[in-house]
């Protein structure tokens, strides 16, 4: 498998390839939470564009074999790998660790805010043919193809599956996402990376690869900073007009009081996505995500969902709220305490194990 030169594709194309193509989810893309912190979120917030340019996705072009259509199905032991799955880098490259691997699959990144630092990736793994690839999978990093390989990082899936009860209908497509894959990356300065992810399958290493850009720094809000103090939509505010405070069908019940009213007073669950008009596709499972572990935390945490568009039309533009956080992409997740702290940030796809990590942070 040879690895990418140094142009690539755009991210929304990227996650085309990766078949994050969840029936019925328009349009759509989020990070994790807990110390140390992390960000993502690759697709950009309005229809047909073509990435934000802080990450970006290349295809490979190797001779050898691809695995079926069908995919590779190995959930349990990708929710658990071990790093004696995966080889050492013993001074290699990641050319040369790529050239360990019998097959090749193609790597869909979920999140694409980087900034210095220890760094939440998440991704999906796909056939050629668009089948998922589950199976335990870690990553390696390196400046390039030629230079010196990191890692093994491991990379855990992590389960999106919600109880029958909580699924939307933008979420009960046939063939649709179980999980994401996660890992937490040491980017210590800005600039392009080279990503090889190896996954052990039962015939041998399988591997994917991109780049992703890290970017001096980034006025989204992260974990241990405050949010702004901005005002979210309620019953109130659009007259009872339940279209206008979401997408999702069935609509989902959190809007109960405005993100200004609450912050600094109770610990607070903000997700931002727009279930029908995602571009990454990937905003219907992240709010069934949340309507669930909404039903398990219960009144542990105010749970409130906040569209993205204006009146819900994409020609529209942003509405303020996103603009006010600094966000060009969706979905997102904030987790803030009581003392109106972020505790939990996550870009992009997010399964049930994270999103409750990053509620649990604002718990404590």
């Amino acid at each position: 498998m040879a690895l990418p030169p140094k142009t690539s594709l755009p991210i929304a194309a990227a996650l085309a390839t990766a078949a994050l193509l969840l029936a019925g989810c328009g349009s759509g893309s989020t990070h994790q939470a807990t110390a140390p912190a992390t960000s993502g979120g690759t697709v950009p917030a309005t229809p047909g564009s073509t990435g934000t340019g802080t990450g970006t996705s290349t295809s490979t072009g190797s001779s050898r074999s691809t695995t079926g259509a069908t995919g590779v199905d190995y959930l349990p032991q990708a929710e658990t790998p071990q790093y004696g799955d995966f080889p050492k880098t013993q001074g290699r490259t990641l050319q040369q660790l790529a050239d360990l691997a019998k097959s090749e699959v193609s790597l869909g990144p979920a999140t694409g805010v980087f900034v210095p630092g220890v760094e939440r990736f998440a991704f999906a793994l796909t056939t050629k043919a668009g089948g998922f690839v589950y199976a335990p999978t870690a990553i390696y990093i390196g400046s390039g193809a030629g230079g010196q390989a990191r890692g093994p990082y491991l990379a855990p899936a992590d389960p999106m599956t919600v109880e029958p009860q909580y699924r939307s209908k933008q979420n009960t497509g046939p063939g649709g996402i179980k999980a994401i894959y996660g890992s937490e990356l040491p980017l210590p300065k800005p600039g392009t990376y080279g990503v090889l992810a190896l996954t052990q399958t039962p015939s041998g290493l399988i591997g994917s690869d991109t780049q992703i850009a890290v970017a001096p720094s980034s006025q989204i809000p992260n974990v241990g900073q405050r949010p702004p103090d901005i005002a979210t939509d309620t019953p109130a505010t659009v007259h009872g007009d339940e279209s206008e405070l979401t997408t999702r069908i069935p609509p989902e019940k959190m809007a109960s009081v405005s993100f200004d009213k609450v912050l600094g007073r109770k610990p607070i669950v903000l997700l931002i996505s727009t279930p029908q008009l995602c571009i990454s596709r990937v905003c219907g499972p992240v709010t069934d995500v949340t309507v669930q572990l909404q039903h398990e935390f219960g009144d542990k945490a105010v749970f409130l969902h906040q569209e993205v568009y204006v009146k819900n039309n994409p020609k529209l533009g942003l509405r303020p709220q996103l603009k006010a956080f600094h966000l060009e992409t969706e979905p997102w997740l904030f987790t803030i305490d009581r003392h109106g702290v972020i505790r939990g940030r996550l870009e992009g796809a997010f399964g049930l194990g994270e999103a409750r990590q990053a509620i649990e942070a604002a718990l404590r």
